[in-house]
């Protein structure tokens, strides 16, 4: 139900229940925590790829017909255990993740994506809020994130109906990066990916954390981290070191 594609210092995970529309069932939940948990510690990986199998969704979210099934179903909605909670657990990953949208990203399936650094869509892609037309409230960030990421205005508009939003007015709204045809989506995302995992790992890690942590401040707080954090890091950087790789920034800003 989980895929794991190795390519060069990028893997790409996929969620592979094309059946049920990639439903976040309790035992895909657990496989991708535990594959992200090795592809953290995996030093020859430094970006992932985070997409569904087929065309048809990226997820659909939690597996409601699993959860009507079990009477502690529920607790996953809510729960913070990146073993139940995928947004959760791609949170914790320090290395990019890029989010490789090819379909619907319903309720927690656009919590999910919301989790993730940058968002490449497929024009098949479509997002939707329908925690209020299901009955609960959602648990894994959506009502904090996707207000911050849209605006409060469009944000109410879409959880507070239901209604889907396409890409084109996704990539327009600021939601996502890029929207591309079905077939371009992998390889645009792949690319990326691999643009940034031609950075020095710990410069990775570290820049991503500076941007998120800052974020969850104000400015005089996120600027007073990055003051903290930047002087610690450049501290080990010699002139040695930015000479070796002025050339190469040359080199790829003539050819970008």
């Amino acid at each position: 139900m989980l895929l794991v594609e190795r390519t060069g210092a990028v893997a790409v995970v996929t969620l592979n229940r094309p059946e049920a529309m990639n439903a976040l069932s309790k035992g895909l939940r657990a496989a991708l925590w535990q594959a992200l948990q090795e592809l953290e510690a995996d030093d020859g990986v430094r970006v992932l790829v985070l997409t569904g199998a087929g065309e048809r969704a990226f997820t659909a979210g939690l597996d409601l017909k699993e959860l009507g099934s079990d009477p502690k179903g529920m607790q996953a909605a809510n729960t913070q255990d990146p073993a139940e909670n995928p947004a959760a657990a791609v949170l914790a990953c320090r290395k990019p993740v890029v989010g490789a949208i090819n379909g619907v990203a319903i309720t927690g399936g656009f919590e999910l994506a919301l989790a993730c650094d940058v968002l490449i869509c497929s024009t098949q892609a479509r997002f939707a809020d329908t925690h209020a037309r299901v009955g609960i409230t959602p648990g894994w960030g959506l009502s904090q994130k996707l207000s911050r990421v849209i605006g409060p205005y469009r944000a109410k508009e879409l959880s507070l109906t239901g209604n889907f939003l396409d890409a084109p007015t996704a990539y327009a709204w600021g939601l996502v990066n890029r929207v591309v045809e079905p077939a371009e989506l992998m390889p645009t995302a792949l690319k990326l990916a691999q643009e940034m995992a031609s950075i020095e790992g710990d410069m990775l890690t570290t820049y991503k954390s500076i941007i998120d942590d800052g974020y969850a401040r104000d400015l005089a707080a996120g600027l007073a981290l990055e003051h903290e954090r930047s002087t610690v890091w450049n501290a080990g950087v010699t002139p040695a070191m930015v000479e070796a790789r002025r050339a190469a920034v040359q080199a790829r800003g003539r050819t970008q």
